[in-house]
């Protein structure tokens, strides 16, 4: 749900590359190494100084060993003067790594490279960071099925055992502060993007003296509905908007087809042959409609996105022609995702609330799971209320069979108050990983928040080339205050293939 299934920043690279951003794999010496790493990033135009920190992995039990925090200090272009701040950014996952994508965070951070320090660093688990391996395949959890899932999830919580415990959200952000300590940074501007808007705030929570701003996009709280109910109401939303807004097909018959499909599929599975083969079930489908279809849209939008494909593939589904949800899967499914899904699983099962107790046998969870699932409607959106359960891919029951963490606190348990910090939360209109319904949630924990819906982009919405909302970030950074949200109303419409009858 929370993950960039082909990583949102990815559009970025393109560019960043083209543009001679990024052009090679060293840097000058901060001195807080001994030597440069060898995967230290080159960014043109720019110093930048990178280092490890070395990290307990779980507090307190050194038996367990430690981790290497790799970080990389992207220096601003205007070194004369003092730095008029650090950001430092998260690009979700969590399994996302940062520093192997240098060139997108810069990219990202156009507007504010020249007086601001760009502090990149690889969340524990992730690229340098001691990247791990728990057993889990990315294309076979990716492709196979909710068995094949669930059981990739109950082995990869054997194999780590007792080291499961260092994969938390809260040793993240502690990691991250360890690093903004070595380097002597008195306050850093978090910039959360997906996962990154919940490890954010637990950052501000356990370090609040040290964040001087936030901006939070493509947000959700800690507190988040565990039937991802917002989420199955913004599919429907989203084929609404894009029909309204294109003309090229109507909003309440897209939504009838898509339950009509999906039903089918829940009694007639089908099988798809590219980009892998795999069986397309509800659960499939729900899981597409709202992760793959959402992510980048608008990051383009003069190219045919899936979500723009995805009335007319869904139209003649429901009148048995496959051909559309096919091809509609192929573009789903075909780019490159970046999430070490190992590292995604276990910060998803140690810290994201559950439907079940963590202290109950594997056999009573799925009971209660099974219990509180009869307690809600038939159907949840388009979807029966199994079907999109089964669509969650760091939901639902995925982590029914996870062994746990003895005694530990998760975000949404803790109650420490936020930072009285100008906090900026941004959200697509069609989003519905992180949908707007989420996005103010987030907004309203914070006294001094200003919340921004994008129209006409996905997840997550930083990306719309017109450069309005980097714009709105780079103020927002420098004041603590939009000075004005005018702008979102250009963001033009996805182009939506035209369905026909």
């Amino acid at each position: 749900m929370r993950v960039f299934v082909r990583s949102a920043v990815s559009v970025a690279l393109a560019a960043a590359v083209v543009g001679g951003m990024i052009t090679g794999c060293d840097s000058a010496d901060s001195g807080t190494a001994a030597k440069t790493p060898d995967w230290c990033p080159t960014v043109a135009g720019h110093t930048v100084d990178c280092g490890v920190v070395q990290r307990p992995l779980v507090a307190g039990q050194p038996d367990l060993g430690t981790v290497d925090v790799g970080y990389a200090m992207v220096r601003r272009t205007e070194t004369g003067t003092p730095a008029a701040g650090t950001v430092l950014p998260n690009p979700g996952g969590p399994g996302v790594p940062l520093i192997s994508h240098a060139a997108e965070a810069v990219s990202v951070a156009q507007e504010l490279i020249s007086d601001h320090d760009l502090l990149l660093i690889d969340a524990r688990g992730t690229g340098v960071s001691g990247p791990m391996n728990c057993g889990v395949d990315n294309e076979r959890f990716e492709y196979g099925t909710r068995e094949e899932q669930l059981a990739s999830v109950e082995s990869c919580g054997k194999q780590l055992g007792a080291r499961a415990a260092g994969y938390t959200t809260a040793a993240t952000a502690d990691d991250f502060d360890a690093v903004r300590e070595q380097l002597g940074i008195d306050k850093v501007v978090p910039y959360g993007i997906s996962y990154g808007t919940y490890l954010m705030p637990v950052y501000a929570q356990r370090h609040p003296d040290h964040v001087q701003s936030m901006v939070l996009t493509g947000a959700y709280p800690a507190e988040f509905d565990r039937l991802q109910r917002p989420n199955a109401e913004a599919v429907s939303l989203t084929l609404q908007r894009i029909c309204e807004r294109s003309r090229a097909c109507d909003g309440p018959t897209a939504v009838a087809d898509l339950t009509t499909v999906a039903a089918r599929l829940r009694e007639h599975p089908v099988e798809i042959q590219q980009p892998h083969p795999m069986l397309l079930d509800e659960g499939k489908l729900a899981n597409l409609v709202f992760e793959a279809a959402s992510t980048n849209v608008g990051a383009q939008p003069k190219e045919l996105t899936a979500l723009g494909l995805l009335p007319s593939a869904l139209h003649a589904g429901a009148r048995g022609d496959d051909s559309g949800l096919k091809e509609f899967v192929q573009s789903a499914m075909g780019g490159t995702g970046y999430e070490n899904m190992n590292a995604y699983i276990t910060v998803a099962c140690n810290d994201y609330a559950t439907l079940w107790s963590m202290n109950a046998p594997v056999p009573q969870r799925q009971q209660q799971f099974d219990a509180a699932l009869a307690k809600v409607p038939a159907t949840l959106g388009a979807f029966s209320a199994r079907g999109w359960e089964d669509g969650q891919r760091d939901g639902g029951d995925i982590c029914v069979r996870w062994p746990g963490i003895a005694n530990h606190e998760r975000p949404d348990q803790v109650r420490t108050a936020m930072p009285d910090v100008p906090v900026l939360v941004l959200s697509g209109d069609l989003d519905a990983i992180t949908p707007d319904a989420n996005g103010k949630l987030v907004a309203a924990k914070f006294a001094r928040s200003t919340f921004v819906s994008v129209p006409n982009t996905g997840h997550v919405p930083d990306l719309e080339p017109s450069g309005c909302v980097v714009s709105m970030i780079a103020g927002f950074v420098r004041t603590g205050a939009v000075a004005s949200t005018e702008c979102v109303a250009t963001v033009p419409p996805i182009v939506v293939r035209p369905v026909t009858n």
